[in-house]
């Protein structure tokens, strides 16, 4: 069976090979514009679907895995800075509260269909306007949601997460396995090869 994982981001890529499985990578072509009254978890949901109908429909026979992950902080969707500016006023936000991370995954076999929104809650230690320079100056918070990777720098600012770690990196390994084990994948499929 060919795998596919449909997405662009080289840290959902990583996670996902932790898994063993052989796969191939698509990257799929959707608008990301959020629509008008839309939550930010129903956000997350529909991307997710549409990243592997947009795969899937190209690639019927595979099983396609996508995912999108948001950082909500007061109900707002905190997305990828565009500027140096934008990562400082997202790290603002963040130094000294709690926000969550929300991943969607959608899993499509032909008819088969999962769609998953993961919540977890990261607490922020607070920031001094000299570390928030500090950190923009390291580049790390320009490509990353929320303006700040768990997994890197960023996790000195971090006193504490609730739910799932590899969540707030972009895909929550656990749930997701879970559900793949109901589309015939196991560990004895991943050990056999």
């Amino acid at each position: 069976m060919q795998i596919v994982l449909a997405s662009a981001s080289p840290r959902r890529r990583e996670l996902f090979s932790w898994l063993g499985l052989k796969f191939d990578v698509v990257v799929p072509e959707v608008d990301e514009t959020i629509q008008p009254g839309e939550t930010p978890v129903e956000f997350c949901a529909r991307i997710s679907r549409e990243k592997a109908w947009y795969v899937s429909s190209r690639m019927p026979e595979s099983l396609v895995i996508s995912a999108d992950t948001i950082v909500v902080s007061g109900g707002k969707i905190l997305g990828k800075p565009v500027d140096e500016a934008q990562a400082r006023e997202h790290l603002r936000i963040l130094k000294g509260s709690s926000h969550e991370v929300y991943t969607g995954y959608a899993i499509i076999q032909g008819e088969e269909r999962v769609s998953r929104v993961i919540r977890t809650v990261v607490h922020f230690r607070d920031m001094s306007p000299e570390e928030i320079d500090w950190y923009i100056s390291t580049k790390e918070p320009m490509d990353k949601a929320g303006s700040y990777g768990l997994q890197g720098i960023g996790s000195l600012f971090i006193s504490t997460i609730e739910g799932s770690y590899t969540n707030v990196i972009g895909l929550p390994l656990s749930d997701l396995y879970h559900d793949l084990k109901g589309f015939g994948i196991t560990l004895h499929t991943i050990e056999g090869g």
